[in-house]
């Protein structure tokens, strides 16, 4: 027997509905960096460096030094190939950074090139530093006992001249024989440059120290070297002009008196 009375109608509620403000944006999401080994697909990357002949001993022992900062610090993997004379390095899967592999490359290199271990252990804490290398012949064209004293200029005695330089400009400079590294940031390394230029250009060390360490009157150390060395050029131009003017004044006034008649006496 069915009930007449009809089913009581559902309660349901309504949650109010939030309002979004125009314009708003969804939170931005967050993506931790990748690390070296989840780039390229998750393949190691490799760095090889030579190793000159010149330069096995000094590896030899300064190996912890260079080994020490590389694997414990950038977490780098390095090793020395002994059958293809190269230094090695590879990144792992606890490097946090990628670039960390470039910079110990170029630490390694530094070091190849004769740079201390403590001056080229900068390039692994500070991102602005750089090396850069020339040779002398790039500046100017000189041979034989020229060359030798152009060298002797840049380093000056027990190596004055290159101490001063690196002091003023805040950069190491090694020079090997006819090529000059410098390691420095841009603007120190390009005053630097310009002072090795005009050594090897025949400028005294004396003014170019003095140019670099005491610019003045806001010029830079590169325009009032190449002021100075202009006006020197032009003096020694000069003198050499005097010289040859005096000396064929001097000729001519001779061949006259040979050609005057001497007076005879009676």
């Amino acid at each position: 027997m069915q009930s007449s009375k009809a089913p009581a109608p559902m309660e349901v509620e309504i949650a109010p509905r939030e309002q979004k403000s125009e314009g708003a944006l969804p939170a931005k999401p967050k993506f931790e960096p990748l690390k070296a080994h989840e780039m390229s697909d998750g393949r190691v990357q490799f760095r090889k460096v030579s190793v000159p002949p010149h330069r096995y001993t000094p590896l030899k022992k300064a190996w912890m030094e260079i080994y020490t900062p590389v694997y414990e610090q950038m977490k780098i993997d390095i090793r020395m190939n002994l059958k293809a004379r190269k230094v090695e390095l590879k990144t792992r899967s606890d490097t946090p950074d990628i670039s960390n592999l470039q910079k110990c490359a170029d630490f390694v290199h530094a070091f190849m090139l004769g740079f201390d271990v403590i001056d080229a252990i900068a390039l692994l804490r500070l991102d602005e530093l750089y090396v850069e290398s020339f040779e002398i012949k790039d500046v100017k064209t000189l041979r034989g006992e020229h060359l030798s004293r152009a060298i002797g200029r840049l380093s000056g005695k027990g190596g004055k001249t290159k101490f001063a330089i690196e002091n003023a400009t805040k950069t190491r400079i090694v020079i090997a024989d006819t090529k000059i590294h410098i390691l420095g940031s841009f603007q120190n390394i390009k005053v630097a440059r310009d002072s090795l230029c005009s050594l090897i250009l025949g400028s005294p060390a004396g003014k170019v120290g003095k140019a670099v360490a005491k610019p003045g009157n806001g010029r830079t150390p590169c325009k009032s070297l190449e002021k100075k060395n202009y006006y020197y050029m032009n003096l020694v131009l000069q003198l050499k002009f005097n010289r040859l003017h005096c000396q064929s004044l001097n000729s001519a006034k001779n061949r006259e008196e040979d050609v005057k008649p001497k007076a005879i006496s009676l």
